[in-house]
């Protein structure tokens, strides 16, 4: 036990110790796997440094293997999977699970970059839209589709990202990519704003599906907010909360 506290009672001095910390360097070393419930505007490689920053700080080393298992937008929430140690060797397993997200759509207007990250480009009028044409056409959207992904993406060009270009007012068409949804489910509509629930293959780009699904609607569509609940069996219920868990951290630094 690495932490304790003295306790008074009935004028009897106790020395309680507390529970060991789970994350110590040996279980670090060994390999956690800390799924986390990154927040808005982060990186994902923001979550990945403070978290090792922390750890490192907790176990008082300079160095320690942290790696995240897959990206997730700074404009978008959730479940983000970190790994340490021994366990980053699973992280290309656990890319390739299957994901969860509640996404919110905007249909009455697109952006440049298919989110909120860029500024609206054209309006479109959205009074023809109504659940059951939603329905009816989200249809079309289940199983193996091809997907153009956004500009505004991580995507590898000549040694480039693709954000890069597009930022610099660098056009690239980039190629599509075959991905699979296994099911959308609508929660809610209410005129513009769309919401679903979005199970998909990795590599999906729910900015992509946003954008298509407004297009086949014969309006606009861009991501107005994005919240990834799942990926394969860990589920965003079970998630660390990233300011909990620097709380946690700065209190066990003072024993």
């Amino acid at each position: 036990m690495k932490f304790g506290r003295l306790c008074i009672n009935q004028k009897k001095i106790i020395y309680k110790k507390l529970p060991e910390s789970p994350y110590t360097l040996e279980k670090l070393l060994e390999g956690i796997i800390l799924p986390f419930d990154k927040p808005l505007y982060w990186t994902s490689f923001d979550l990945v440094n403070k978290v090792r920053k922390y750890l490192c700080r907790l176990n008082k080393i300079k160095k320690l293997k942290v790696g995240h298992a897959g990206t997730l937008d700074p404009l978008a929430t959730g479940l983000l999977i970190l790994c340490t140690g021994k366990s980053t060797k699973k992280i290309m397993e656990i890319q390739g699970y299957a994901k969860e997200y509640i996404a919110e759509i905007n249909l009455s207007a697109t952006t440049p970059s298919f989110d909120m990250e860029t500024e609206i480009d054209k309006r479109y009028d959205t009074n023809h839209i109504n659940s059951e044409l939603i329905k009816t056409h989200l249809k079309k959207f289940v199983g193996e589709i091809s997907q153009v992904p956004p500009l505004f993406s991580a995507k590898n060009v000549n040694g480039k990202r693709a954000y890069e270009l597009a930022r610099l007012g660098i056009k690239k068409e980039l190629n599509p990519s075959i991905v699979e949804i296994h099911n959308l489910e609508v929660l809610d509509f209410i005129n513009p704003i769309l919401h679903l629930k979005i199970n998909c293959s990795k590599g999906t780009y729910v900015r992509s599906l946003a954008r298509d699904i407004g297009l086949e609607l014969g309006s606009g569509g861009y991501l107005s907010s994005l919240r990834r609940t799942a990926i394969g069996h860990y589920s965003i219920d079970s998630a660390i909360i990233t300011n909990n868990f620097i709380s946690e951290i700065n209190y066990c630094n003072k024993f």
